[in-house]
């Protein structure tokens, strides 16, 4: 099955429209391995994973622990490049300036039925 590279109408990153489409074509995404950056330093959070869509709730698990569990209309995704994964931002208060920012990195260019 051919990738559809359109997969929201919605041009607005910031949309409504645009973070439902883009969680619903990331939901089900098996994952390789999840990373973060720290202080310049990009180090693997969690290991084999999915990602996976609740209702209006983004989840990303990962070594058998949830890393993100976010709304998705307070999401900032982007898929890099390559298509190899998804970059997301996320509210953090635990964080300094108030957001997460992870790269979960697909094991399979496709989604898992």
């Amino acid at each position: 099955m051919a990738r559809d590279k359109g997969f929201t109408k919605s041009k607005n990153p910031d949309g409504k429209r645009y973070k439902r489409d883009m969680a619903r074509h990331l939901d089900g995404r098996a994952l390789k391995c999840v990373t973060e950056r720290k202080d310049g330093v990009e180090e693997i959070v969690g290991k084999a994973g999915a990602i996976v869509l609740k209702g209006d709730e983004l989840i990303v698990f990962s070594g058998g622990d949830i890393l993100i569990r976010v709304n998705i209309y307070d999401l900032q995704a982007w898929e890099l490049m390559s298509l190899d994964g998804v970059v997301l931002t996320v509210p953090d208060a635990e964080s300094e300036d108030g957001t997460r920012t992870v790269t979960a990195y697909y094991s399979y260019y496709r989604k898992l039925d």
